[in-house]
């Protein structure tokens, strides 16, 4: 779990070099800030390409649901780095537009749908990151 941490501390604190030189980044109390919506996902039968596929191809279908501008998903990559977490499955990004668009997708009855269908009887548990991201720069 501290590599987890670690990895999302750096990814915070590389948010806004990444953005570019004329990007401010944003604040979580901002109203105009993006949401990334980090999951990381551990299957009941580690390793299972098929179920890992399943949880791929059904999170693609999460990218209609009101509010998402970004979904990104796909099985981790092992690494011998010590700092790299990969000990869990699949990864799934999502940014996006608020906070009020974060709080719905969760509600929405495609995500909850999807969750209680397919995710949750392979899955032994997952894990949520959640931060107020800058947006893309126009």
């Amino acid at each position: 779990m501290q590599k987890i941490a670690t990895f999302l501390l750096v990814c915070v604190l590389a948010a806004p070099a990444m953005a570019g030189p004329d990007t401010a980044p944003a604040s979580a109390s901002s109203a105009h800030a993006n949401i990334a919506h980090i999951v990381l996902i551990w299957l009941k039968e580690p390793g299972n390409a098929e179920h890992r596929q399943r949880i791929i191809d059904t999170s693609q279908k999460l990218r209609a649901i009101p509010g998402v501008l970004d979904l990104q998903v796909g099985p981790v990559l092992p690494s011998d780095r010590a700092v790299a977490e990969d000990g869990y499955d699949v990864g799934l990004y999502v940014r996006l537009k608020d906070r009020q668009a974060l709080q719905a997708y969760l509600e929405h009855p495609t995500h909850t749908g999807k969750l209680a269908e397919v995710f949750l009887p392979i899955m032994d548990r997952y894990k949520v990151f959640d931060f107020a991201v800058a947006p893309p720069a126009d």
